[in-house]
């Protein structure tokens, strides 16, 4: 009778094991070796389950009832010591998992921070060259233009006239640095607007075809995702243009109740993502992308364009 309480209270222990080792299959990632302690610790059950069954059996066979009572102790003992591990192993494996999420989301909060820096250094610079050097170059073209050119030679006449070029370039230059770096459309209108202005100012200068598609009118959104999506949407523009030979780019932005999706595309000669992925900015769009808890889905294939899918939850 003691030793059929015994086996009891030991299967009871190994099922509990198993199923707690079970629990903690996908946790670690369908490892293997985890997979084999499970299998072990199951077949320990069925091997206590089967003990249970032929107990009777063995005690009467067996003249030392002392020795099968021994034995149902140290299956018992195992049995203990199994259930506690994979106790401990299921609370190491959470710890960890908790690490890596405090992790996560420290490199998160580093790189949005980064990403703020970044975008406020812009901001001034860019305030800088419009409030500083516009208006000295702006000075020094109205200098120019009230000299006296009835006393001047032809050839000197000639230098002022590219002079004065020069300045218009300098100054038309100088805007549009500063417009790249923070381009007022996009602060002052949204996000919708700023991407239709900057494709519309590519195509006029590109000979690419741009399908832009937006269905957010002129809702306005947190600044950093405004931002951060305008900056991936120039990225991506900006690859399709130099490495994909496309003629044609897709872009729609859309926005549901709580999610900001934009879906782009190009027919140009594609690529393994794998491959390249470093190499075109791609990782860097998608670290911009986490930054934001959203998710970036690319797909592209030699000879089949590439196709690329944002989705960023707001508030």
């Amino acid at each position: 009778m003691v030793i059929k309480v015994l086996l009891i209270i030991a299967i009871t222990l190994l099922l509990i094991a198993s199923i707690g080792g079970i629990s903690l299959i996908k946790e670690t990632k369908f490892n293997v070796v985890w997979i084999m302690v499970v299998i072990a610790l199951l077949s320990l059950a069925g091997l206590a389950v089967l003990r249970y069954i032929l107990s009777v059996r063995i005690v009467s066979e067996v003249h030392s009832p002392g020795l099968a009572l021994a034995s149902t102790w140290l299956t018992l003992a195992v049995s203990v010591c199994l259930c506690i591990g994979v106790y401990y192993a299921r609370k190491l494996v959470m710890y960890i998992d908790r690490i890596n999420f405090q992790k996560q989301l420290t490199n998160k909060r580093i790189l949005s921070t980064v990403l703020r820096t970044e975008e406020k250094e812009r901001i001034r610079f860019s305030k800088e060259l419009h409030d500083g050097l516009g208006p000295l170059l702006s000075s020094a073209k109205m200098s120019l233009s009230v000299i006296d050119k009835s006393n001047l030679s032809e050839s000197d006449v000639e230098i002022l006239r590219g002079t004065t070029q020069v300045i218009e370039e300098a100054v038309r230059s100088l805007r549009e640095i500063s417009n790249n770096l923070s381009p007022h459309v996009l602060n002052e209108f949204g996000l919708g607007r700023g991407i239709s202005n900057f494709v519309t100012k590519i195509a006029t200068i590109n000979k690419v075809g741009i399908d832009y598609k937006s269905g957010i009118g002129s809702r306005r959104f947190d600044t950093d995702i405004e931002v951060i999506l305008y900056r991936v949407v120039c990225e991506l523009v900006g690859n399709s243009l130099r490495h994909s030979g496309c003629t044609r780019i897709g872009i729609a932005l859309n926005a549901t109740s709580d999610t900001l999706t934009i879906e782009y595309n190009d027919n140009g000669h594609g690529f393994r993502p794998e491959a390249t992925y470093s190499g075109m900015g791609l990782s860097n769009i998608s670290s911009r992308i986490g930054s934001l808890n959203g998710s970036f889905e690319l797909e592209s294939a030699p000879g089949q364009g590439m196709k690329a899918l944002i989705s960023v939850k707001f508030k």
